[in-house]
């Protein structure tokens, strides 16, 4: 073997007697001469990297041993954070029209064409849709500057696409979004249940938190697939697709009905439970069962089991979020924890998993349809806090919150958006009905994509491509799903002329001619302290971090930390409402529920069978705009795209074996894939992973009405075999 094929760390021992390792000898470059830490920049897990460094490069990575969220541990993309930054499919120069310009060209046509249509039709004629994926101090100054500098009103994010749900829950629910948790839950509960949710494969990391817990806990899996997750469960309860809502209320019921109720905590810590009660007593056993496909038996173990619980955990993720009723869902989770008490409490909590590495940092700070900081873009009291906290005029600052991601694409098929700015996301491939989202985005006036590749679908479709930095060339923080602010460092300088979105959007705030506005926006800790006033007297205010260099000592720090909190002792583990007190404007959680639905799009003659969508396997990251660029990643996931069909619907559709092709068909388009026959989906169910650019071809635009978040998880199909 050869240093080159080494894939464990770079040790001293081994530097000093490669061939005691079985290698050959050590390369000089490859020695690296200092370290320094970071967080991984690409799921919500937020894990600590050791990053080997060689005259100030990045040539190698460790998992971060010390670090409180991983200990020691990586995912596979976590491995190759950096050799995807080797690819040559970089977006090296500005591209105009598909030919490099200079920067100089790239902005005076930016700016000419974005303030061509905001003078001709007004301020909501452009809009920029963000990402997850920056850090929260980029993703402030986008919106700051799009909103308060370039006068546009509407600006949302690729969170839309996963996280919208919990935000609108838990607004409603405990009155701010604030994910209760903290890491330590996942090795301090006696129950655990998942919904919706295969962190064995989305969230790895977080998977080995569970595997660590010593108390021999209950596992249970709600999932109509038979997932990783649910293969390694107690207890799997594989339900018809979009019955989560129903089976919920039923438990509810049935713990009412048992005494599984904790009725100090209800009656001191929340309203609405009567009307709950009286709500969730049609739920009866025989009609949950007859909705979801459970046995009563079934039924009846999963109630006992919560109420005989000591510390029960619930977790939730896309299944959940990623539905047309997905925020009753997701409250009717919250209603469990609230009515048993298990909230507030080591290795409890209604406990909503984040997708990307910054979608915390982006529900909180990009300025899209909250103002800084979780502030209200109609309260006149909010507008001027955020006026004084930046120096912004406050005049500047919309008067009324942006149009979610949904409508904003609805406004541009309709003609009253018609330039929008894109930066770190691909919705070519990623947003739901795919032929449709293309054939609206060729409508626009102006497209502008800011990535990191200029080989995405999105980027091939732009007027206008602006290079930028990716994870490792730049510096800033990341917020993940426990609240933890962890910084990462600039470590690999960016090829040809990309530059660090921050950097990019100094200059466009230089080109348009309000830079002036933003002259304390220097660096991005400059951003950081602007952003720590925004959040003074917020549930995640953060005015008692003393900058990036707080941030790195103590292994990230959860939200909030106030100035009076004793940051000396500072516990590295904290979680929400251990006092009973929520944020709502009488410290108490409400109850919130709905009649359950059916989804909009249901299995016919033509279509009998549902699609479900998911993630791939643990080496594969959404569009594999970035995993889809390692060889080691590419390895370890299939080469072709494979639908998972139950051998009885196999057997009725001529499929004799896998790996036989078949076309899988919806009313809006066709695909040709590998057949994987396999009892891990029920019969009338089929699944494909959605890392693949085609699957969304199938899906249906369906959306909660309350999140505007889309269902790509229930989309009626069929299966042609050839």
């Amino acid at each position: 073997m050869t240093f080159r094929e080494w894939n464990g760390p770079l040790t001293a021992d081994l530097v000093r007697d490669p061939a005691r390792f079985g290698l050959g000898q050590l390369p000089a470059v490859s020695v690296p001469t200092a370290t320094t830490k970071a967080v991984c920049g690409f799921c919500s897990t937020g894990c600590g990297l050791k990053i080997h460094l060689k005259d100030g490069e990045a040539i190698n990575l460790t998992p971060d041993a010390e670090y409180p969220v991983n200990l020691g541990t990586a995912c596979p993309k976590g491995w190759e954070a950096l050799s995807v930054l080797d690819a040559p499919d970089r977006a090296r120069m500005p591209i105009l029209h598909g030919k490099e310009v200079d920067w100089d060209t790239a902005l005076r046509y930016f700016c000419d064409q974005m303030r061509r249509i905001l003078d001709q039709h007004g301020p909501e004629a452009a809009a920029f849709l963000s990402t997850g994926q920056i850090m929260f101090e980029e993703m402030a100054f986008l919106g700051a500057l799009a909103k308060f500098g370039m006068g546009m009103i509407h600006g949302d994010g690729n969170t839309r696409q996963c996280m919208a749900t919990a935000v609108a829950a838990y607004k409603e629910s405990f009155g701010f979004d604030a994910p209760p948790f903290t890491y330590a839950d996942f090795e301090e509960s006696d129950v655990l249940v998942f919904i919706g949710g295969n962190p064995c494969i989305a969230h790895p990391i977080m998977w080995q938190r569970v595997l660590k817990n010593q108390r021999q806990p209950e596992i249970i899996v709600v999932d109509p697939r038979t997932t990783e997750t649910a293969m390694a469960a107690t207890q799997h309860y594989a339900i018809k697709p979009k019955s989560d809502l129903t089976l919920l209320y039923g438990l509810a019921h049935l713990l009412i009905r048992d005494g599984g109720v904790d009725k100090a905590f209800v009656e001191a810590h929340t309203n609405g439970f009567e009307a709950f009660e009286s709500f969730v007593a049609d739920f009866t056993p025989e009609r949950v069962c007859a909705g979801t496909g459970l046995s009563t038996e079934h039924l009846a173990l999963f109630a006992k089991t919560i109420r005989q619980g000591k510390a029960v955990s619930f977790w939730w993720t896309m299944g959940v979020n990623q539905g047309h009723q997905a925020t009753r869902t997701a409250q009717a989770i919250i209603n469990l924890a609230l009515m048993t008490g298990n909230i507030g409490k080591p290795g409890t909590g209604a406990n909503s998993i984040t997708g990307q590495c910054n979608a915390m940092g982006s529900r909180l700070f990009s300025n899209t349809t909250n103002l800084l900081g979780g502030h209200d873009f109609r309260n006149a009291a909010h507008r001027e806090k955020i006026a004084k906290a930046t120096g912004m005029p406050v005049e500047r600052i919309p008067d009324r919150p942006s149009l979610a991601y949904d409508q904003i694409i609805k406004a541009a098929d309709e003609g009253t958006v018609k330039a929008i700015w894109f930066v770190a996301t691909n919705p070519s491939h990623s947003w739901i009905d795919q032929n449709e989202m293309n054939r609206i985005l060729d409508k626009l006036d102006f497209l502008v994509v800011q990535d990191m590749y200029c080989s995405t679908e999105t980027a091939k479709r732009a007027h206008l491509v602006l290079p930028a930095a990716g994870w490792g060339e730049k510096e800033g923080c990341f917020i993940n799903s426990e609240r933890r602010i962890g910084y990462s460092p600039k470590v690999r300088r960016a090829p040809g002329q990309a530059l660090a979105d921050f950097h990019i959007f100094r200059l466009i705030a230089h080109y348009w001619g309000c830079g002036e506005m933003f002259r304390e926006w220097q660096t991005p800790e400059d951003v950081f302290r602007v952003l720590q006033r925004c959040s003074e007297g917020q549930p995640c205010e953060i005015t008692g971090i003393e900058g990036y260099e707080m941030i790195r000592k103590l292994g990230g720090v959860q939200w909030p930390l106030v100035k009076s909190a004793q940051c000396s002792v500072l516990s590295r583990e904290r979680r929400l409402f251990e006092d009973g007190k929520f944020f709502t404007a009488d410290q108490r959680a409400k109850f919130c529920f709905d009649e359950p639905v059916a989804p909009p799009e249901l299995r016919s003659a033509e279509f009998p069978l549902i699609l479900m969508t998911g993630r791939g396997t643990s080496a594969q990251w959404h569009t594999e705009t970035r995993t889809g660029k390692s060889a080691v990643l590419r390895k370890m996931a299939p080469e072709e795209l494979m639908l998972d069909l139950n051998p009885e619907d196999a057997a009725k559709l001529g499929v004799l074996r896998d790996g036989q092709r078949v076309r899988v068909i919806s009313k809006r388009a066709e695909l040709t894939v590998l057949t994987r026959v396999t009892s891990c989906v029920k019969p009338g169910e089929v699944y494909l992973p959605m890392h693949d650019g085609r699957v969304n071809q199938l899906t249906h635009a369906s959306f909660d009405p309350l999140s505007r978040q889309p269902s790509y998880k229930h989309s009626a199909v069929r299966v042609e075999a050839f």
